[in-house]
């Protein structure tokens, strides 16, 4: 019997006799054979070496850790393994000694493995932070593979207390894991980790994302097209990724990123090549997602933008109200001092239309935390379904359209687009040109893989210059369609405009010099 096949069979025995419920009390998901044969395969083995010292930092029942050992003992000049692997569930701990004394046993090439059940993040809490009673040599590792536990912890569990310098409220253990990879990881010495997309985009990451990315350089990213079928046997519902990344300040000029359906299907992947700088770039360190010579194009014309929102004096900002927790201030019919609640349902063919009679569109509350002005807005829903169309879905608010209100309120379901001071209606128009268009819907599919529109996203997201987003509302408004289509074309026309007068601009200067 294969390495492989002796784990995965007796994994599969204790999955039957272990509930769910009980495993996920540690975020314990198993990897499939499959995924584990390609996670092994992504590594470069050292030629020079003949001994290597590898870690799997969530062991669970070894599948990981064997998946790497059976393809080392296959690897010419490979003589000797050191693996270390951490797993703190005593229900699975003989399950992973059997595993490893099988491999030991059974390997065509010497191998040695140390158990470690404490803690993997604050069994190295000193060593990390560089504090007093660290060891001073700690151990570093050649190759790391690990499929981590994915479960938040609170701001003040030890763990988050532990690295203080990636964490951003309430942690996941999964990027930690990540963080301490990288630490434990020798120079030049390559990790490959299963892990959520989340920490791609986004402020709750950001430290991570920075650190993770200057001491590590991302060189393959492999994506799954159906989040349900990853951890298929387990009914996990999560965006998940594969990611490759050494050890090294230098970042390659191109990253491979390949996709698969589930993880089952390796043999039938598609790969492409993205230019390293197009996939991780911006002060945030957003990883771009791409998969295509069009998606990559996409980010090149929108990223010839350098404004923001904010940086142009405007802000999307989430909806006020939380409904259900304010269901006194709900009304579903107009009376004295209610004032229009907007929902996403609201949000129709581009406008916002009201009333509609929907219940509780009404909200009469003296709370100033849930009005806002009457002003001019673009409204854009928070969630669409996956198998929609569109991920940026909006309609323009005009005051104007109801004048006997000075204010109004949002439900938290939906985002807007407002300034300091009051938009034009040709500035909303324009960003509904932005907002309404294919490249636009398309680069914020390649930023974020949910089906959540973040503001805190889409203000990092480029845009014109205020005039020029003022005249594409002016073209919108003349041409009486609001339609995808008509938006394509305005933007199009307006980013090949920039380019034609930056290359003539070139051209000036060329020869006048």
């Amino acid at each position: 019997m294969k390495l492989l096949d002796y784990a995965i069979e007796s994994t599969n025995e204790y999955m039957e006799k272990m509930p769910k419920s009980q495993r996920k009390q540690y975020g314990q998901f198993f990897t499939s054979k499959e995924t584990a044969i390609f996670m092994a395969g992504l590594f470069d083995i050292p030629i020079e070496k003949n001994e290597l010292h590898v870690l799997d930092a969530g062991a669970g029942s070894g599948i990981l850790s064997v998946a790497l050992l059976d393809r080392l003992q296959n690897e010419d000049g490979i003589k000797k393994v050191y693996l270390t692997c951490y797993e703190t569930d005593p229900n699975v701990i003989d399950l992973l000694c059997g595993n490893l004394d099988y491999v030991r046993s059974n390997a065509k090439i010497e191998i040695h493995y140390d158990l470690r059940t404490e803690n993997y993040i604050l069994g190295q809490m000193l060593e990390y932070n560089g504090k007093l009673g660290a060891d001073p040599n700690p151990q570093k590792y050649d190759l790391i593979i690990s499929n981590p536990p994915y479960m938040k912890v609170g701001k003040d569990a030890p763990e988050a207390q532990a690295m203080p310098d990636v964490c951003y409220g309430a942690p996941n253990l999964y990027f930690l894991f990540a963080t301490m990879g990288m630490f434990n990881l020798a120079s030049n010495g390559e990790m490959v980790y299963i892990i959520p997309r989340s920490w791609t985009s986004g402020a709750y990451f950001k430290s991570f994302r920075q650190k993770f990315l200057n001491e590590g350089a991302l060189e393959h990213i492999h994506l799954f097209g159906s989040r349900d079928k990853v951890f298929d046997q387990e009914s996990v519902l999560q965006e998940t990724m594969i990611i490759k990344v050494k050890k090294t300040q230098r970042k390659p000029e191109a990253i491979t990123i390949t996709t698969t359906q589930s993880n089952f299907d390796f043999s039938d992947l598609t790969t492409f090549k993205a230019p390293y700088n197009i996939v991780v770039s911006g002060e945030d360190s957003y990883v771009f997602l791409v998969t295509n010579e069009q998606e990559v194009r996409t980010l090149e014309l929108l990223n010839s933008w350098k404004d923001t929102l904010p940086s142009i004096g405007l802000k999307m900002k989430t909806g006020l109200t939380v409904d259900f927790r304010n269901r006194e201030a709900l009304r579903s019919e107009q009376e004295e001092q209610a004032v229009p609640l907007f929902y996403s349902q609201h949000i129709q063919n581009g406008k916002v239309l009201f009333p509609i009679g929907k219940e509780h569109e009404y909200i009469v509350t003296e709370q100033s935390g849930l009005l806002q002005e009457n002003a001019n807005y673009l409204f854009v829903k928070r969630f669409t379904a996956k198998e929609e169309h569109r991920r940026l879905q909006c309609g323009v608010y005009l005051a104007n359209k109801h004048p006997e209100y000075q204010k109004i309120s949002t439900q938290n379901k939906i985002n807007f687009i407002g300034g300091s001071r009051e938009l034009s209606e040709c500035i909303v128009y324009g960003l509904y040109v932005l907002f309404n268009s294919t490249l636009y819907d398309c680069y914020y599919r390649i930023l974020n893989g949910s089906t959540q529109v973040n503001s805190t996203e889409v203000n990092t997201m480029p845009v014109p210059p205020l005039t020029t987003i003022e005249a594409m509302g002016k073209e919108l408004i003349r041409s009486h369609d609001t339609s995808e289509k008509t938006c394509d074309n305005i933007v199009r026309s307006f980013i090949y405009a920039k380019d034609r007068g930056s290359k003539n601009d070139s051209e000036r200067i060329a020869s006048a010099s």
